[in-house]
C-alpha cells in the first residue's frame, strides 16, 4: 500500500495509506526514492505562522500534505509516453509521499551521474533561481546574501554560478556559514543584521554591494536590509514571510535609489521555466559548478516522520538538508 506525510491540523503530521492506480494513455507511475524536506516553507505551514488573509492563509487547508521536491524511478508508462520510460530517474515537484500517477509532461529526467538524494535540491535550487534572475547579476558583481539556510545555501551557489567577485554570507549559525564556504562564499558573517554595515563594507573593499538577497522570510529583517543595498542598488526579496505587515519601509528606497524586487516560485516565463531550470541545475550539478557536497544532514525513514518534523522545528541551527529515504519503505 502506498503511503505519504499529512498534516491534519496545526502541528500535527501522521504517515496516510492511499490507494494508486496504474497509468493511464500519457501517465506515468513514479516509486519515489527521497524527498527533500522545504524546511521554511514545511515549518510556516506546520505551526501555521501566516498572518489572516495571507497568501498562506489562502493556501493551507487541512488535510494539507507537505513537500514539493521528489526524486523517484518510473515503474510504469502509459500509453502514447514517449520521453519517459520504466527505469528512469525523475524529479517531481511533489509531495512526501511513495508513488505518485503522474502525467508525463510532469517528469524531469535526471541524469544518470547525478546522486539521486543530492537531486533532490532540484526544487529549492529553481526557487532560488528566480532570485537570481530577479537580481540580475553583473560580471564581477558583489552581493550580499542574509541568511544560510536550504534558501541561502542555493541563493549563494546561483550567484557564484553567475561569476561574481564578492559574494558575502550572513547567518548566526557557524554550521550553515561553514557550508557557505564550501559553496563559494567569499566571506561569512555572523554579526546581527542591524550591526553588519561596518564589517560588509570592509570586506567589499569599502562599499556596500549593489546586490542584497533576503532568503529569511524573516520579516525583521526587512527593514535592516534595505540600509545594506548600495545606492542605486536593488534588494531581492526571496525569503517569503507570513507576517508581510510587519515589513517597513526605510527613507533608503528614496534617499539612496534603492530597488525592491520580489522573487518567488511561481514567476516562470517562456524563457525562464521548469524545464530549462532543471536541466541547467543537474548540468551544473554534474558538472562540479553546484557544489550540493555535505548540504544532506538528516536522512529519515518516513515512519519516523514526528522526529523528522520535531527535529526541523526545534534544532534549525543543526539541520540544512532534511530528506525522506522512501527506498527502504
Amino acid at each position: 500500500m502506498a503511503c505519504r506525510v499529512v498534516f491534519t491540523g496545526k502541528q500535527k503530521v501522521a504517515l496516510e495509506e492511499y490507494t494508486v492506480g496504474d497509468p493511464q494513455a500519457g501517465q506515468v507511475r513514479v516509486r519515489a526514492l527521497y524527498s527533500l524536506m522545504s524546511t521554511g516553507t514545511e515549518n510556516i505551514v506546520f505551526n501555521q505562522i501566516y498572518e489572516p488573509g495571507t497568501h498562506w492563509d489562502r493556501w493551507v487547508k487541512h488535510p494539507f500534505y507537505p513537500g514539493y521536491s521528489l526524486i523517484g524511478e518510473v515503474e510504469s508508462v502509459g500509453s502514447g509516453v514517449a520521453s519517459i520510460a520504466a527505469g528512469d530517474r525523475v524529479a517531481l515537484r511533489k509531495g512526501h509521499a511513495s508513488h505518485y500517477v503522474v502525467g508525463e509532461g510532469e517528469c524531469h529526467k535526471v541524469p544518470a551521474g547525478v546522486n539521486p538524494k543530492d537531486a533532490s535540491w532540484f526544487a529549492l535550487a529553481k526557487i532560488a533561481s528566480m532570485g537570481a534572475r530577479a537580481a540580475d547579476y553583473k560580471l564581477g558583481d558583489d552581493v550580499l546574501i542574509i541568511g544560510a539556510g536550504p534558501i541561502g545555501q542555493m541563493t549563494l551557489r546561483w550567484a557564484r554560478a553567475s561569476s561574481t567577485e564578492n559574494i558575502i554570507v550572513v547567518d548566526p549559525v557557524s554550521m550553515r556559514l561553514e557550508m557557505a564556504k564550501r559553496g563559494g562564499a567569499t566571506a561569512t558573517l555572523a554579526t546581527p543584521i542591524d550591526k553588519a554595515a561596518d564589517e560588509i563594507k570592509k570586506l567589499n573593499y569599502g562599499r556596500l554591494p549593489r546586490v542584497v538577497v533576503d532568503t529569511t522570510g524573516n520579516e525583521h529583517v526587512f527593514a535592516s536590509a534595505l540600509t545594506l543595498v548600495a545606492r542605486m542598488g536593488k534588494l531581492v526579496l526571496l525569503g517569503d514571510t507570513g507576517s508581510p505587515s510587519k515589513q517597513h519601509l526605510t527613507a533608503d528606497v528614496v534617499t539612496r535609489g534603492v530597488t525592491i524586487v520580489g522573487a518567488h516560485d511561481g514567476l516562470e516565463d517562456g524563457e525562464w521555466n521548469a524545464p530549462r531550470i532543471f536541466r541547467l541545475f543537474f548540468n551544473m550539478v554534474q558538472s562540479g559548478r553546484f557544489d550540493l557536497n555535505g548540504l544532506i544532514t538528516h536522512t529519515f525513514q518516513p515512519r519516523d516522520y514526528q522526529k523528522a518534523y520535531d527535529i526541523a522545528n526545534t534544532k534549525r541551527g543543526e539541520t540544512m538538508g532534511i530528506v525522506f529515504d522512501w527506498t527502504q519503505l
